[in-house]
């Protein structure tokens, strides 16, 4: 559980905002509070989302200044990533956005990881984020830091694992990666972050339609007799 500074601004009014992040292993959820404050509670440890998630919230809701029926959005994890945690993360977001009758903002998952890499990593560093599909495949994206941003180098994809491959010095991250210490998923508050830097033009009032980015179809296989 931690309480930390960020420099992020124009609030406008979706603020606070309440973060969720359940698209790999880590589950976590932040509150931001204005541009300066937010506290988050996360847990690594998988197959937990289900039965951790809203164990996080209510710490966050007993440990910050204010009520979650004082939240003005939710900014959710929205894919790629594992089938089971999106649902999970997606699900929650709209049980709580249609109780308190606000918006859900979509983040997506990739683009939440890269814009918290852009905030360490070295001006012009380029950089992939592979995380596993399935056994054979990957959901891959490629890009670079600029003025503490990321830019695409390409679309996100799926290949074949044994398709990827480094160039230029590039840095690899996601769980194909052989170092257990690299990032795999976005913490909660950069998925906060994310919303409140990009997300104010994807608000989702009308979200009984909204779905994660599976990219790939989920398809369930026939066990052999």
């Amino acid at each position: 559980m931690k309480k930390e500074n960020s420099d992020s601004s124009n609030s406008i009014d979706i603020l606070p905002l309440l973060a969720i992040e359940t698209s790999e292993k880590l589950c976590g959820v932040s509150l931001l509070l204005n541009e300066n404050e937010y506290y988050s509670a996360k847990i690594f440890l998988p197959h937990s989302h289900s039965e951790k998630l809203f164990e996080l919230i209510e710490i966050l809701r007993d440990s910050s200044s204010i009520k979650l029926n004082e939240i003005k959005s939710v900014a959710v994890s929205s894919g790629p990533g594992s089938f089971t945690g999106l649902r999970i993360g997606m699900a929650a977001a709209k049980g709580i956005a249609a109780g308190l009758n606000i918006p859900i903002i979509p983040v997506p998952t990739f683009e939440a990881l890269a814009f918290q890499l852009s905030q360490i990593l070295p001006e012009g560093q380029k950089f992939v984020i592979a995380n596993k599909a399935n056994r054979d495949e990957a959901y891959f994206a490629k890009f670079h830091v600029k003025n503490n941003n990321y830019i695409f180098e390409g679309e996100l994809k799926i290949l074949p694992i044994t398709e990827i491959k480094l160039y230029d010095q590039e840095l690899l991250f996601g769980n194909i990666s052989a170092n257990p210490e690299k990032l795999i998923s976005p913490e909660p508050e950069f998925v906060g972050f994310w919303a409140i830097k990009f997300g104010k033009n994807k608000l989702v009032k009308d979200f009984d339609f909204l779905e994660p980015n599976y990219i790939k179809d989920f398809i369930v296989k026939e066990v052999k007799k």
